[in-house]
């Protein structure tokens, strides 16, 4: 391994330690939601590093599964809060 690819892995693998951080100190949903996210988009640079780095284009379907699992989660928890957010504004008595 090169200097290059220590550098690429030591960035990912500290992105994905702030972004472990940030899910286990985030006081509220939406910030371990973004955190989640930011995780599976981490991931994904990685996965991507390593193939281009190997030039190993069997890891290409598991990018895409990553990439997809990241967009349907992000989309159903904010489907979700949008929910939660619009049921309070009816129980309050104000009409949305």
């Amino acid at each position: 391994m090169t200097v290059v690819s220590y550098v690429l892995y030591g960035l990912v693998g500290g992105g994905a330690l702030l972004a472990l951080v940030r899910l286990a100190l985030g006081p509220s949903l939406l910030d371990r939601v973004v955190a989640t996210d930011t995780l599976l988009v981490i991931i994904s640079a990685g996965l991507a590093v390593y193939a281009a780095l190997e030039r190993d284009p069997t890891v290409v379907p598991v990018l895409v599964v990553v990439s997809l699992l990241a967009f349907v989660g992000s989309v159903s928890i904010a489907r979700y809060v949008g929910g939660m957010l619009i049921r309070a504004r009816t129980d309050d008595g104000v009409e949305p």
